[in-house]
């Protein structure tokens, strides 16, 4: 067996705990060789406050996973690149799409890996969708996304800042389904976005796109989470629950599970392929349906938003 590959996680906040940490653990293929965060660390893993100074003082490390928000992700992306290690990016992959399009062509120049993770692409009943509606004919899908961000993003302001993208962090998991399981391309046609009077970005969403897809979005549910695809075709109903991870047809549950535990594991197994065969992923399709978003929507003001 070869040796595993030491990775290095940038970023020591909720989703690099709860996620990232137990995947790596969990996996042959990597070794959590050290940390960078202004303040949180891992048990047992050498850590840093300064980005370059790990680069400079660990040559060994080849692999870099960005947990880190969308503002600052770029400049960080860009210096690992530059000193010649492979990438591997949180979604969203970036604050702008014009920045991630930089990053690859740094990639694709100095030949490494660029991944733009989609970690709801991983749910365990995604795969089962896409192959079930491949030869069907869609007449009707609506996304139903609504979560609470008091508890998935507790007293982090910068989800309501610019570059933040509010109700489309967790708005976007649903795109990359969506923009996965389809067996035709859709765009968006028009859209409503709540903003909060004391918040720059969205705090709900309302979505129409081509051949009568839709969506909502929004960040105020308390209680149970809600992230449900309902797909109508031409050979009955299909509807992806738990944020893709449970197929029902006709009403009746097929596959999957009520986790969402097996997405990490599953990005951190791909990122290995990519490393060893040298290649990239940076599949943009998401992105660009929030950039239209912001784009084409109606902007209404609604009740400020406080955590």
């Amino acid at each position: 067996m070869p040796a595993p590959l030491k990775v290095a996680l940038v970023g020591i906040g909720k989703i690099a705990v709860d996620q990232h940490v137990p995947a790596i653990n969990a996996s042959d293929d990597w070794e959590l060789a050290a940390t960078v965060s202004r303040h949180g660390t891992v048990d047992g893993v050498p850590s840093f406050t300064d980005f370059d100074t790990m680069l400079a003082e660990r040559p060994d490390i080849p692999v870099i996973s960005l947990c880190l928000p969308p503002v600052p992700r770029y400049r960080y992306a860009q210096a690992a690149l530059m000193a010649g290690r492979h990438v591997m990016l949180e979604k969203p992959p970036g604050a702008t799409l014009s920045e991630v399009h930089a990053l690859d062509a740094l990639a694709t120049e100095k030949a490494l890996t660029l991944y733009a993770t989609w970690h709801s692409r991983e749910a365990t009943a995604v795969d089962a969708a896409r192959t079930w509606l491949s030869d069907k004919t869609i007449t009707r899908c609506h996304i139903t996304w609504r979560e609470d961000v008091r508890k998935w993003h507790p007293g982090q302001d910068w989800v309501f800042e610019p570059g933040g993208m509010g109700v489309f962090d967790p708005g976007i998991n649903a795109l990359s389904i969506l923009t996965a399981i389809l067996p035709m391309p859709v765009h968006l046609t028009a859209a409503t976005l709540e903003f909060p009077a004391n918040r720059d970005t969205p705090i709900a969403a309302q979505l129409t796109f081509s051949d009568n897809v839709s969506a909502e979005f929004d960040w105020r549910q308390t209680g149970p989470q809600t992230w449900d695809i309902e797909v109508e075709t031409d050979k009955g109903p299909m509807a992806l629950r738990m944020g893709g991870n449970r197929l029902e047809l006709g009403g009746t549950h097929l596959t999957g599970q009520d986790s969402i535990m097996g997405e990490y594991p599953a990005l951190y197994a791909r990122m290995a392929e990519l490393v060893t065969t040298g290649a990239r992923d940076v599949d943009l399709a998401p992105m660009v349906h929030v950039a239209d978003a912001m784009t084409l929507g109606r902007r209404i003001t609604v009740d400020p938003f406080h955590f």
